[in-house]
């Protein structure tokens, strides 16, 4: 069966770094389009950059949106340090930018293919500058899997997620667009638990990729700990989206309307999702990831990073 095509839009941010390891080896992956979000712009640029130069990787790697649509930019150093990636001794950055316009890259993408997936794993603001620009995008995309949001609880507040509540303006333009949407929010993600013992059974299979994914996640669950839970581990968001699409036979979803908060006073950033059922009175959007097959998606991952061995 064919990989599907993708783009991945991010953030990085560790589990950024994480979900393009997956998506370039189980997708065909396109480009990397960055945007701000887990830190600035010139730093989640360098990261994915960085990434694949880590992976000996040769996709190509654009700039997207400096800062959210409305909002002041605002970033998450609080999990994944000043640089975004935090922990890892990075060696010196090799590689160039491909483009500085992530955004005209998704839409020239989207009309020259009908089969392609884009996987967003930061803010959305990229996703909705190429829907405001082209709106002709959401009907050609085979679809866009977000990382963002939830059914619950939020991460930033008690009910926004950080991606979303980022940049909720670009959220309500993605989620209104009409295009196929897949979501995997802090309900499902929080099922992809990461602890120590999976660090060590990284770190023991050896290799570049490996050292690199157990040092970002150290640091990442310490971090999780530092500030979350008191407990070394933590989730592991972004892959999610990336499984989702190449692996959804991990996943239970339902469809359900979903919209975003944009002017509460406590629950700015919330995606709002209707559970009321087949009598809901708004239309379905989105196909909400409830469950997932974890011990399945861990034993992915490690199987993963042995390809790069």
């Amino acid at each position: 069966m064919p990989r599907p095509r993708l783009i991945l839009d991010c953030d990085p941010g560790h589990d950024d770094a994480i979900a393009i390891l997956m998506a370039a080896k189980h997708g065909e992956l396109l480009a990397i389009t960055a945007v701000s979000g887990n830190a600035p712009l010139r730093l989640t640029a360098h990261n994915a950059l960085i990434t694949t130069q880590i992976l000996g990787l040769d996709t190509p790697v654009y700039a997207g949106a400096e800062r959210p649509l409305v909002a002041p930019p605002r970033h998450a150093e609080f999990i994944h340090g000043k640089s975004g990636l935090g922990g890892p001794i990075l060696p010196p950055l090799t590689r160039q930018l491909a483009g500085h316009d992530a955004v005209r890259f998704i839409i020239e993408a989207g009309r020259r293919y009908d089969d392609l997936w884009v996987v967003a794993t930061g803010p959305l603001t990229n996703i909705a500058l190429a829907l405001r620009q082209a709106p002709d995008l959401a009907a050609r995309l085979r679809g866009i899997a977000i990382m963002g949001g939830s059914t619950s609880f939020g991460n930033v507040t008690s009910h926004a997620e950080f991606n979303i509540w980022a940049d909720p303006e670009a959220a309500a333009i993605v989620f209104a667009s009409g295009a196929t949407l897949l979501l995997c929010g802090l309900n499902l993600t929080h099922q992809f638990m990461i602890s120590p013992d999976t660090v060590a059974q990284l770190r023991a299979l050896g290799g570049v990729a490996a050292t690199f994914t157990a040092e970002l996640l150290d640091f990442y669950c310490a971090k999780y700990a530092e500030k979350f839970f008191g407990k070394v581990e933590g989730p592991l968001h972004d892959p999610c989206a990336v499984m989702l699409v190449t692996h959804p036979e991990l996943f239970t979803c339902h469809d359900r309307p979903v919209a975003v908060e944009l002017t509460g006073q406590l629950t700015r950033g919330m995606t709002v999702v209707d559970e009321r059922g087949v009598k809901a009175m708004e239309p379905n959007n989105t196909s909400v990831a409830y469950g997932l097959d974890a011990p399945a998606a861990l034993e992915l991952l490690l199987e993963t990073v042995q390809l790069y061995a």
